[in-house]
């Protein structure tokens, strides 16, 4: 009992952190220390996570709102083009033979690290509201699209292609990318959590249990430090989150 609750307390701060800070999907790094470290079957670790993802996220969410970092508009319109996107992929990716794409997830996430540690967003608010509505609407359903098909196709990454586009591609400010991210995860790890729990049943419930406190615990922890930093701070430290999760989430696959 006591590993299991060391490792669930790992687990959801490393998750809880980099939602709350980076808006990446807690999935990346719960299920790789649940497989690795508590022997979990892939399918239940991977729906424990997405449930740990749908508080965690929602919560983050609020607070990002409440500090005015959070598009709710556009961040609908990419969500639906990205729910639906997901389910072509995988639909043509379960017709193509080895698509899995190992350690995808985990190379963007140290990549996107560098990135903000070397290149920080300083995109500003006044910046974001110099494109027009419609056409910041038809980028939303492009990028959402786009980054639905790749994770459907991947089965990884969504969070992390999520803040790549919004920051690089449709020029968000940083702390808006992220409360936006944060935003739309809700919904699509609620969607993958049911529908995992459907088709393969309810998991052990003391680590699902365990996993979603601590998750929801850091990432408010995370999403409230996140809301009052300063740029570049905050791109700095979101870098260093991700380096270090891509790093350790590298060595927990390569265990053994």
């Amino acid at each position: 009992m006591l590993i299991t609750l060391l490792v669930c307390l790992a687990a959801g701060i490393g998750a809880g952190l980099g939602t709350g800070f980076a808006g990446m999907s807690a999935a990346a790094v719960i299920s790789p220390m649940l497989i690795a470290f508590l022997d979990m079957p892939a399918y239940q670790a991977v729906g424990i996570a997405l449930a740990s993802d749908v508080l965690a996220s929602a919560a983050s969410a609020y607070t990002y709102q409440k500090n005015g970092n959070l598009d709710v508009k556009n961040g609908l319109i990419m969500m639906a083009a990205v729910l639906v996107l997901t389910m072509v992929g995988s639909w043509v990716s379960s017709l193509v033979p080895n698509t899995t794409m190992g350690g995808f997830s985990t190379v963007m996430t140290f990549i996107l690290g560098v990135k903000f540690i070397v290149r920080p967003v300083m995109t500003t608010k006044q910046a974001m509201a110099s494109v027009s509505a419609g056409k910041r609407a038809m980028q939303s359903v492009l990028c959402g699209s786009m980054v639905g098909f790749i994770c459907g196709f991947v089965g990884a990454g969504g969070g992390m292609m999520m803040l790549l586009v919004l920051t690089s591609v449709l020029g968000y400010e940083l702390k808006t990318a992220v409360g936006t991210s944060v935003f739309i995860m809700a919904f699509t790890a609620l969607t993958g959590a049911l529908s995992h729990f459907a088709i393969g049943g309810m998991p052990d419930m003391t680590v699902l249990a365990l996993c979603v406190l601590f998750t929801l615990v850091f990432a408010q922890i995370g999403a409230r430090i996140a809301n009052h930093a300063q740029p570049k701070t905050l791109n700095r430290v979101v870098g260093v989150i991700l380096v270090i999760l891509g790093a350790s989430i590298f060595a927990v696959n390569h265990l053994g």
